[in-house]
């Protein structure tokens, strides 16, 4: 858990070892209740290298002072990120 936003990230390490990597964050709300939009890269272990950018959205509490995820949502490759981008820009349009 985290106790401020800015201390909030997917980077992780296993046994000394960053297997992800946290490339990009931007905050898309903030409150009791904190949104950000994550882009990160995963460790591949068979090659040592860093992979593809992967992006993640989550949402986060705020409960004793201490900030919790609750929930995530993993886009899962390129193509569904500029689908989600087309589909909004296409929407706001609109209003």
């Amino acid at each position: 858990m985290s106790a401020t936003i800015d201390d909030i990230t997917v980077s992780y390490e296993e046994d000394g070892v960053q297997v992800t990597k946290e490339t990009g964050k931007e905050i898309l709300s903030k409150g009791a209740w904190t949104t950000i939009l994550f882009r990160y890269q995963s460790l591949d272990k068979k090659t040592g290298e860093f992979g593809k950018d992967m992006y993640s959205i989550r949402r986060y509490q705020k409960r004793q002072g201490e900030y919790s995820m609750k929930s995530k949502f993993n886009i899962s490759s390129t193509e569904q990120a500029k689908k989600i981008i087309d589909t909004l820009t296409n929407w706001l349009k609109a209003e």
